[in-house]
């Protein structure tokens, strides 16, 4: 991830959270747990969907990729900050960040498209059901996932190679609990307005196309399901998509509201709030959103765990 020519750091500080010895105690107690229903939900959620033949479909392909990407970049982060929780050395080396940031910003911009992707299989459902199999077809389905993944690629490698051409020789100290662009970017000696203007323009365009294909995907949704006649059928197209909603917004309020504004305006306490909450919660909340209002998940459980001879209640 480049060399250590073009900075006189050999090594960074994570300052995380807090430095409070009780309150660190209790935040790894927390985000251990965190981590643990994340692992378990996202891992079971891919195991149950690849088990299962009935959930082959478009939407579960889908979800079974978001379930990956959830785990990993949850994996990228919270394992080097329990760590950090739990000791008085909170080193990391200067490579070992720099591959921090470039594979959160690889799994965080395909998670977006991916979540575009996700919108527009929901718009095809409802708005054309009809042709669906045909336009959803597995070419496509997978034409729609490698897509995101070399959107994720290319914003990733651009952004981390173009903070890697920056000169680190003020402090050391990341005041944050992983390697994050706006904290690291704080911390070089030479002019980085350049450099901001090309992430502000990378991560706004990531952003604002994959949140206006979702907008216009949910407005047509919106529009197809208010001219359904019968409320139980209002009800039922609605609940298709309730679960992908709820995950979409969590997801792009934290990011705007993170990313989306200048690195003057960068606070601390906030933004490492907003950060906990979109590295470590809400890759434990989407298996549980999917899941626990999903009757297919919940049938397919039933099933997968009758083939492997566990007794049901």
């Amino acid at each position: 991830m480049g060399s250590r020519n073009n900075t006189n750091v050999p090594d960074f500080i994570l300052m995380g959270l807090t430095d409070s010895e009780e309150i660190r105690q209790v935040l790894f107690t927390l985000f251990l747990l965190i981590y643990l229903i994340t692992v378990l939900g996202n891992a079971g959620m891919v195991l149950i969907i690849f088990l299962d033949l009935q959930l082959r479909t478009p939407m579960y392909f889908f979800l079974s990729h978001l379930s990956f990407l959830d785990l990993s970049y949850s994996t990228v982060i919270t394992p080097k900050t329990l760590e950090n929780l739990l000791t008085s050395t909170k080193f990391i080396s200067f490579e070992g960040c720099f591959t921090q940031m470039y594979f959160f910003i690889f799994f965080g911009a395909t998670e977006c498209f991916l979540l575009s992707s996700m919108a527009y299989d929901r718009y095809v459902a409802i708005c054309n059901p009809l042709h669906y199999p045909v336009i959803m077809s597995r070419n496509r389905c997978h034409s729609l996932v490698t897509g995101s993944y070399v959107i994720g690629f290319t914003d990733s490698l651009v952004t981390v190679l173009g903070i890697n051409s920056l000169h680190f020789c003020k402090s050391n100290i990341i005041h944050h609990f992983f390697c994050d662009t706006t904290p690291i970017l704080a911390l070089s000696c030479t002019d980085t307005h350049s450099i901001e203007i090309m992430i502000f323009i990378f991560a706004g365009s990531t952003l604002m196309m994959s949140l206006f294909t979702v907008s216009v995907s949910y407005m047509s949704i919106l529009s197809t399901i208010l001219k359904i006649n019968s409320i139980s059928g209002k009800r039922k197209a609605f609940s298709t998509c309730a679960s992908h909603l709820l995950g979409v917004t969590i997801f792009y309020v934290t990011m705007i509201f993170t990313y989306l504004k200048p690195k003057k305006s960068y606070s601390l306490g906030k933004d490492q709030v907003a950060s906990v909450f979109y590295t470590m919660v809400i890759p434990m909340l989407n298996p549980l959103i999917y899941s626990l209002r999903n009757k297919e998940v919940k049938n397919a459980l039933i099933r997968v765990l009758h083939k492997r001879g566990v007794p049901g209640n």
